[in-house]
C-alpha cells in the first residue's frame, strides 16, 4: 500500500530509513541495530521534548551503533542499522504493541506522540517500519536461498539507572529459542569476569519484541539480542574491549 499524502508528516522522512554495511559478507551473522539513531526531522520539534531529553536513552540506544559497527568491521559481518529515532516508531516492537509509538517513555512524556492521528501512525509504519523489516527479510532470504547458515544478533544498550534503581548488570543476552547460542555467549562473557545474565534486564516477548521472534525464532534461525549497559560504551577503549569480548562468541 503506498504511503498516504493525507498526513501532516508527508515528505518529512527524506533520508534513507536504514543503512546496510557489508551486504555481501560471507559471515553467517547479520547484525541488527534498530535503535541506532536519535534523529527526528526538525519540523517535528523533537516531538515536544527538550533538546537534552531528545538525546537521552529514550530516543536511541546510546553506544549501540558504535559497538555494532565495530563488531561488523571486526567480523566482516553484515550490519543493518536504523536512521531514525525509536520515538517516531520503535523498530523492535510489533505494530500492535502499546509502545510502538510511545506517548511516554520512562520518565518523559512525548507530546508529539499523544493523540496521534491514525493517518500519521500509518504513515510512520509505511515509511519507517515496513522498509526496515522488508530489507532485513531480504538479507535473510538471500542467504537461505544460497543454502548458507544465518544467525541474527541485535545490538542494544540499557541505562545504568532505571526509574531511580541502579543496575549492576553489565550485559544481558536475550533469547527465546536460541538457548545454545545464547548460553555460549553468556559463558564466554562470564569467563572475562563480567556481570552477565540471560534474559536480563528484559525478556523476549512475542507481543513486545520484533527482531528475535519475527526474523529469528519463527524461521528457525538462531537469534539473540545483546544488551550492554550504556555507561560501559562511552569511550573508544571501552568499545574496543566489548568488541574483543563479543566478536569471538558470535
Amino acid at each position: 500500500m503506498p504511503a498516504s499524502t493525507e498526513t501532516a508528516e508527508h515528505g518529512l522522512y527524506k533520508k534513507p530509513v536504514y543503512r546496510v554495511s557489508r551486504e555481501d559478507s560471507e559471515h553467517p551473522v547479520i547484525l541488527v541495530c534498530e535503535h541506532a539513531s536519535s534523529y527526528i526531522p526538525d519540523q517535528l520539534n523533537a516531538l515536544g521534548l527538550s533538546p537534552e531529553a531528545a538525546k537521552e536513552h529514550i530516543a536511541w540506544d546510546i553506544g549501540a551503533l558504535k559497538l555494532a559497527e565495530r563488531l561488523s568491521k571486526t567480523l566482516g559481518a553484515t550490519l543493518i542499522s536504523a536512521a531514525y529515532s525509536r520515538l517516531l516508531i520503535d523498530l523492535n516492537r510489533p505494530l500492535e504493541a502499546p509502545d510502538s509509538i510511545p506517548p511516554r517513555s520512562e520518565i518523559y512524556d512525548v507530546p508529539g506522540n499523544r493523540e496521534l492521528p491514525e493517518s500519521v501512525r500509518r504513515y510512520r509504519q509505511q515509511t519507517l517500519f515496513t522498509p526496515f523489516h522488508q530489507r532485513l527479510d531480504e538479507l535473510i532470504d538471500a542467504r537461505l536461498a544460497a543454502g548458507r547458515e544465518v544467525r541474527i544478533v541485535a545490538v542494544h544498550s540499557f541505562t545504568p539507572v532505571y526509574h531511580g534503581q541502579p543496575r549492576r548488570l553489565e550485559a544481558g543476552v536475550l533469547y527465546a529459542r536460541a538457548a545454545t547460542y545464547a548460553h555460549g555467549m553468556l559463558d564466554g562473557l562470564a569467563a572475562h569476569g563480567l556481570n552477565v545474565a540471560a534474559n536480563q534486564p528484559y525478556e523476549i516477548d512475542v507481543l513486545g519484541d520484533m527482531t528475535v521472534p519475527f526474523h529469528g525464532d519463527r524461521r528457525g534461525i538462531d537469534a539473540v539480542l545483546l544488551e550492554v549497559r550504556n555507561d560501559l560504551l562511552r569511550t573508544p577503549e571501552a568499545l574496543e574491549s566489548w568488541t574483543d569480548y563479543l566478536a569471538p562468541l558470535l
